[in-house]
């Protein structure tokens, strides 16, 4: 059943048709529930609203695949712009972006150009900046990217996903950099020939990243809402004396408000992820798609005042 609901979540997802009718008419019901805003400007409020709570944020501009350079380049535009923003506001907040966003299917020295421009403004305004992972197929070129810029850049992070069978050799090879990395479960529709296909298999995966990043004092993002992983992070820090300044939690804008909280009065960091923009559909299903609790999170989300 799970399969079943993940699958037509997903196909959701890339129905055309339907994320223009969601643009066109859905925006304002998603805006402060599932989405900061339709841009950054009209999401500040909202993420000012979690920082007075004592959450932590992350930003992203919705939207990936692009295949129009000039689209690459207004994204680029909207990144920067963003930063500045954050800065001038004062807000704590990070920021994630899609390599594909800035034109990864298009040109790989558009994509360098783009994401150097970005990480100028992040350096100098000491913002932080997240490569957000991918399908499987994009995998390699954005970890190559990340490494890339990491020898010459402090505020730039990325993502591994548990259910591919690569991640585990990945986190070694990374961790040569002692990056500051998001761990997660993944969220597309891979072949079992480069995934986990049983959830089990996944949460094991998940389980052993979470250990190997924790116990290299490396700064690590635990991104989940299950809360046997919530649980097993936080038994794993007291059994090793990990302090809760050495990792952060991390979940999505408008789903488990209450256990983002908590964890907040519990002494843990929580990190918020919201996202912006027209193109929230898309997002909204896959979240759907990656774990068939976050269906009645949402709902609780989109109907909450």
């Amino acid at each position: 059943m799970q399969v079943i609901t993940r699958d037509f979540f997903l196909y959701l997802s890339k129905n055309k048709a339907l994320n223009r009718a969601a643009q066109n008419w859905g925006g304002n019901i998603a805006a402060g529930k599932i989405v900061g805003g339709l841009n950054f400007p009209s999401s500040i409020k909202f993420i000012k609203e979690l920082n007075e709570e004592g959450l932590s944020v992350t930003v992203d501009h919705l939207g990936e695949f692009v295949t129009s350079t000039s689209v690459a380049k207004e994204r680029t535009e909207e990144c920067i712009k963003t930063i500045e923003m954050i800065a001038a506001e004062g807000l704590d907040s990070q920021v994630s972006v899609k390599m594909t966003s800035l034109g990864l299917d298009i040109d790989e020295k558009l994509v360098y150009e783009n994401m150097t421009r970005i990480l100028d403004t992040a350096e100098k305004l000491k913002i932080m900046v997240t490569i957000d992972m991918e399908d499987e197929v994009r995998c390699q070129k954005t970890l190559d990217i990340f490494k890339d810029f990491k020898q010459r850049y402090t505020y730039i992070s990325t993502v591994l996903q548990a259910y591919l069978y690569r991640t585990e050799n990945d986190l070694n090879e990374l961790n040569q950099f002692k990056p500051f990395l998001r761990l997660v479960k993944g969220a597309y529709k891979e072949s079992p020939n480069v995934a986990f296909p049983d959830k089990a298999d996944v949460d094991e995966n998940y389980k052993k990243l979470i250990k190997t990043q924790l116990l290299s004092g490396i700064y690590t993002a635990i991104a989940t809402h299950d809360d046997a992983m919530i649980e097993y992070t936080k038994q794993l820090a007291k059994d090793h004396n990990i302090l809760p300044n050495q990792f952060e939690f991390q979940m999505l804008y408008g789903m488990r408000t209450a256990t983002q909280k908590k964890l907040v009065k519990d002494g843990y960091k929580m990190r918020v992820y919201v996202p912006y923009g027209n193109d929230w559909y898309g997002y909204f299903m896959r979240r759907l798609a990656e774990r068939p609790a976050n269906i009645a999170f949402a709902l609780k989300g989109m109907t909450k005042k």
